[in-house]
């Protein structure tokens, strides 16, 4: 049984979400077929994409916001249509950024990056005033941060994370870096990595008490945190109380994307009211499924269900 409510009338606004993609791009990935042959890839990617992809596979609806521009757009709008993302793009005169990656011999090899392209005034105020807007009819947004500061100004997100907050929207945040500084507050939920931590200076190492400490740091910023910690499962604070959780022992095929599927599974535990444990397991799950799979922010909400009576969550003191 699915753990959110039915999509009717009474929920649909409730699990309609909406992603804002400051640096959507443009992937290109080169595998090996089984015959011994090249496979190409092509796709639109970024960590909103990814995100949106996610709450596609747990049964929600995505709406992205971003900015699509030069030779690239064409191809990025059409993909993105093609998995079933809804789509608010707007246009800009720069090109949109992406990378080719030859998988040949089972890792990642980066052979081309573009870089994305800058946002002028214009373009900035338009992309402000779509995300302000689609955000209030969803009720729930998901803000994914910057690949590179120069594309737009950091206290576009600064006001953003207010005006969302003061209008009710449901925030949920994966950001970090200068990003994470810029917002004051107004976060209903940030989900930020151990590592990401100790580059912000906020933990020294990846110890649990270094993460709890941290976390109190945070709280000005965010009502609830989740830490993801790679092999070390997760630490959450919901409220005034501190949970971990570890999932289960799975193979790992591809380590990126991890994340994005859990800020997915977060963002939809949010938007359907689901409570704090819970929403941590559900989301530990989708990540813990992700790595086993080669695509990012991929996975079917039938089998992280199965996978998340696997997951183990108790509460913890600080």
């Amino acid at each position: 049984m699915s753990p959110f409510p039915p999509a009717n009338v009474a929920t649909d606004r409730d699990l309609s979400i909406c992603v804002f993609a400051p640096w959507p791009l443009f992937t290109i990935a080169i595998e090996r077929h089984t015959n011994g042959a090249d496979d190409v890839y092509f796709h639109a990617g970024g960590q909103a994409v990814w995100v949106a992809r996610m709450i596609l596979g747990l049964g929600g609806r995505a709406r992205l916001v971003g900015p699509f521009g030069g030779e690239a757009r064409t191809v990025l709008e059409a993909l993105v249509a093609a998995e079933g993302i809804s789509l608010r793009a707007i246009p800009v005169r720069g090109g949109n950024g992406g990378y080719v990656d030859d998988r040949r011999e089972g890792t990642r090899q980066r052979l081309a990056t573009v870089p994305s392209h800058s946002l002028d005034r214009h373009e900035t105020d338009d992309l402000y005033n779509a995300i302000l807007a689609e955000s209030l009819r969803c009720g729930t947004t998901v803000l994914t941060g910057l690949a590179t500061e120069e594309v737009i100004p950091l206290d576009f997100f600064t006001r953003l994370a207010n005006d969302l907050r003061a209008n009710d929207v449901k925030v949920v945040a994966d950001i970090a870096g200068r990003v994470l500084e810029a917002v004051e507050g107004g976060l209903t939920l940030l989900k930020v990595s151990h590592e990401e931590l100790q580059e912000a200076g906020l933990a020294t190492d990846d110890s649990r008490k270094e993460i709890l400490e941290a976390m109190h740091k945070l709280r000005g910023k965010a009502e609830n945190i989740v830490v993801s910690r790679a092999g070390e499962g997760s630490l959450a604070l919901f409220g005034d109380r501190f949970w971990e959780a570890k999932g289960p022992e799975v193979h790992a095929r591809d380590h990126t994307g991890a994340g994005d599927s859990m800020t997915a599974a977060l963002a939809m535990a949010i938007a359907s009211g689901m409570e704090g444990p819970d929403a941590l397991r559900l989301a530990t799950a989708a990540g813990a499924m992700n790595v086993t799979r080669a695509g990012r922010g991929t996975g079917r909400l039938e089998d992280i269900e199965v996978l998340a009576g696997k997951v183990e969550v108790h509460e913890v003191t600080a």
